[in-house]
């Protein structure tokens, strides 16, 4: 008996032991640059990551712009009301500030605890977490390449032939384009009257134009305090500001025309509105995500009721976050990738600055320039050859090797709007980006059918681009004179002759035809009908209650068309979401139960 008891004991000892040297299992999900911090006793900064991911890919079978940014919205939230339910209570329970976002079904909590990280790692809902930190954005370059300034279209616009398809009618006119960065003085007189919420009779209208992703001062920045002299926008701004210069340069060569001369912008015609996603060129993962959101579904000034058919068409993205900024986990970066991801799901074009780290092959390395989804575009010189600054491919952060970028533009001693109604010339991928947007918006004003079609308008300006080969060959995937070589992209960009294409091509061409839904009765009681027509094979119709929870799902084979009975009796009074997936398309709407 005592020899067993001995042994018990030992065996004890030795699982202790064991379970002393092997890590807690909540530390598993943590980052280690988290950890680090932890384990110093100091709090995180940190992105919580959800292992459910919405399935938007459905979206491409709805036609029009709005049918697919509807869907995606409306897919996102209720994945992310399901899954982060418990994460937010834990949260509200510690007292913890936290930002709550469906884009990429993440929650940004600041200053987090170790206790606080502890318990939302063993949620086995979530699948990371990662540190949200600070990073500055590279600054424009000065070049030696000065072009002389005019007071007539600046040299970048003239290069890529805008000003020829103004001669056609098309200026951006009806096109929205949106721009995340620094922020914007809205008030420049290049940008002021293209500015969406702009009223010349009256106040400019804020809501669902402008939204603020900086809602705290950047510690790097040397200043705690929200003093105006430092940090001139505050936090949380309701109107349109800049505190850098950066924004404002970039929205000037999207859409900028004073009416007086000052032409610095390829679509003048088009609307603008923006999201400052840096404090003083400090930005974080979490300031990137929410402007990206807001874009999705762009909201009014107290961050409330989203609309997602008021997002903008294109979007330009002057910034990136290389790795030697502090973007060093792959989990945060594979957040801005989904990010990029469900906006062209939604039918919203995302252009990127490639980075200004070139000179050598293999320096796109930043998100979200890097990313296969990414419209990312290079600087060329007034010479139409490549800024020594433009970063080339291939691609090897990810082991993709794919090619980068996939266009280029005008990016050196570029001549655009800065703060205080003055103008500067700039150099950068910053710059070149910006042509690109406008160039989108030049193309939707010619064929507003085009509207959403991401993929379609992303391939005619490819192939459309003046092809330039490269004194340079970047091993092993492409050689200078290879088109596309990993300098120029496809080349560099012409509108006049994606505009051409773009009119060429039709969107109306013989396809499946859609399902529809009609409800009878609608409020309903106990029972209400759906009528279904063209769900083809396979069919699920579903009901979500308010908070994003399934009440319902089927599975059934519809005829052509037909009544499809569905029973209330077991369900609360409220409003529902049904959502009917066949293989030809996804609907959805709303359910009342009375």
């Amino acid at each position: 008996m005592q020899k067993n008891i001995a042994f018990v004991l030992l065996l004890l000892i030795g699982t202790t032991c064991a379970l002393a040297q092997t890590p807690a299992v909540w530390r598993q999900k943590v980052a280690p640059e988290v950890l680090a911090l932890l384990d110093r006793g100091q709090t995180a900064d940190v992105l919580v990551v959800f292992q459910e991911r919405a399935d938007v890919a459905p979206a491409r079978f709805l036609r029009g712009k709005n049918a697919r940014a509807r869907f995606v919205f409306d897919r996102l939230q209720q994945t992310a009301e399901r899954s982060q339910a418990e994460a937010r209570r834990l949260l509200r329970q510690r007292g913890a500030r936290g930002n709550s976002f469906y884009l990429v079904n993440a929650i940004s909590v600041e200053s987090a605890d170790a206790e606080t990280i502890r318990q939302l790692s063993a949620l086995p809902e979530i699948e990371r977490i990662a540190l949200d930190p600070w990073v500055e954005m590279p600054q424009p370059f000065v070049e030696n390449d000065v072009v002389t300034q005019r007071n007539t279209v600046e040299w970048g616009v003239e290069k890529i032939n805008a000003p020829a398809v103004w001669a056609l009618g098309y200026t951006g006119q009806g096109i929205t384009v949106g721009g995340a960065d620094t922020g914007y003085e809205w008030g420049h007189p290049v940008i002021q009257t293209h500015y969406r919420g702009w009223n010349a009779v009256g106040p400019a209208d804020h809501n669902y134009n402008w939204h603020d992703a900086i809602h705290d001062l950047s510690p790097l920045n040397g200043d705690t305090s929200n003093n105006p002299l430092n940090n001139p926008c505050g936090l949380s701004a309701t109107a349109p500001c800049d505190d850098n210069n950066h924004g404002t340069h970039t929205m000037g060569t999207m859409v900028g025309d004073d009416g007086a001369g000052n032409q610095t912008g390829v679509a003048p015609g088009a609307s603008w509105v923006g999201c400052r996603n840096m404090e003083r060129g400090w930005g974080k993962p979490s300031s990137y995500i929410e402007c990206f959101e807001w874009f999705l579904a762009p909201t009014d000034i107290n961050g409330q009721n989203p609309d997602p058919t008021k997002s903008p068409d294109v979007i330009n993205n002057s910034w990136y976050c290389a790795d030697i900024e502090g973007c060093t986990d792959l989990s945060i970066n594979e957040l801005l990738r989904t990010a990029v991801i469900n906006l062209k799901a939604a039918g919203v074009v995302v252009v990127v600055s490639n980075g200004n780290n070139g000179g050598v092959c293999s320096t796109t390395d930043g998100p979200p320039a890097y990313f296969e989804e990414s419209f990312s575009i290079g600087a060329t010189r007034p010479n139409d050859t490549i800024a020594g600054f433009s970063s080339r491919g291939p691609v090897v952060i990810d082991g993709s090797f794919r090619n980068k970028p996939n266009v280029s533009a005008p990016g050196v001693s570029v001549r655009s709007s800065i703060r205080g109604g003055g103008y500067a010339n700039f150099s950068g991928t910053s710059m070149a980006g910006p042509h690109v947007a406008g160039l989108v918006a030049l193309m939707f004003s010619a064929n507003p059918d085009l509207r959403g079609e991401v993929e379609l308008v992303e391939d005619i300006i490819e192939q459309t681009s003046v092809f330039i080969a490269d004194t340079l060959d970047c091993s092993p995937t492409s050689l200078g004179s290879s088109r596309p070589n990993h300098a120029y992209g496809w080349g560099r960009v012409d509108a006049l002759a994606a505009v051409n294409a773009a009119l060429s091509v039709s969107t109306d061409q013989p396809s499946a035809a859609v399902p529809t839904a009609t409800l009878s009765p609608n409020p309903a009681q106990t029972e209400t009908v759906f009528l279904l027509e063209n769900c083809q094979g396979r069919t699920r119709l579903e009901l979500f209650s308010a908070n994003g929870q399934q009440v319902f799902a089927e599975q059934f084979t519809p005829q052509n068309r037909e009544l499809h009975p569905v029973s209330l009796r077991q369900l609360p009074a409220g409003v529902y979401l049904y959502q009917i997936t066949a293989e030809n398309g996804i609907l959805s709407g709303k359910l009342v139960k009375q």
